[in-house]
């Protein structure tokens, strides 16, 4: 008699398992809020997401401005309730696309970019909701505000640029703890009044939900292994 080979897993199977991690998570944190799960898609078309939004999933971040131009407009004309943030650096040049692509930008990092967001609201663009990016390990090669210089940022985004900030977002460095620059994120946030925190990927987002997070970015446990860097 020949064995039963072993069932293939499904993307359906990845995020019922991811979701069932988050809320496992969150109950031994304590936590009753709701924690979202943004599936990060980059480098994956439309074929791999597909199978996600037809099993629910309907919160997806995308690196890139022109991968999601060439990517979502179709997939959300098929399903208009998909919610798309932006968790990759945002030049000013792809502002205009990037108001007319995303939900939630997760990556204000700096002046020049807030300014910029000010001047297409004040030309009547509506604005998506805005996460400063802090980088809390200093590194030079990634964007993000220092920690130092996160207080004073904020206060010039909301009081010099009129933006409403929603939360703050960070990426700990590959090789740290994650979990003190989750203990970071979480202590600048709560001297700032901000309520939401999008830190947290595939290997560490449990440590994250420790730690406050309301938004975890997950890809690879989803998706498998990209072939292009990032």
């Amino acid at each position: 008699m020949i064995a039963d080979e072993p069932k293939m897993e499904t993307a359906a199977d990845r995020l019922a398992g991811i979701r069932a991690r988050i809320a496992a998570a969150a109950q031994k944190a304590g936590r009753g809020d709701h924690i979202t799960l943004v599936a990060v898609t980059k480098t994956f078309g439309p074929d791999a997401v597909a199978p996600l939004i037809a099993a629910g999933q309907r919160v997806f971040g995308e690196n890139r401005v022109q991968e999601a131009e060439a990517k979502w407009p179709a997939l959300r004309a098929e399903t208009p309730d998909i919610e798309l943030h932006l968790i990759g650096p945002l030049q000013t040049n792809k502002l205009k696309q990037a108001l007319a692509l995303f939900d939630v930008i997760h990556t204000l990092d700096r002046e020049k970019l807030a300014a910029a967001l000010a001047a297409e609201r004040a030309h009547g663009a509506t604005l998506p909701r805005l996460f400063i990016q802090v980088n809390t390990g200093e590194e030079e090669q990634k964007a993000g505000v220092f920690p130092r210089e996160a207080d004073m940022f904020i206060t010039r985004c909301r009081e010099t640029h009129g933006l409403a900030i929603e939360g703050l977002m960070c990426i700990p460095p590959v090789d740290d703890e994650p979990a003190l620059h989750f203990a970071l994120l979480e202590k600048i946030a709560r001297r700032n009044g901000l309520a939401k925190l999008s830190m947290g990927m595939s290997a560490d987002f449990e440590t994250a939900i420790q730690f406050g997070a309301t938004h975890v970015r997950v890809g690879s446990a989803l998706f498998g292994n990209r072939n292009q860097p990032g």
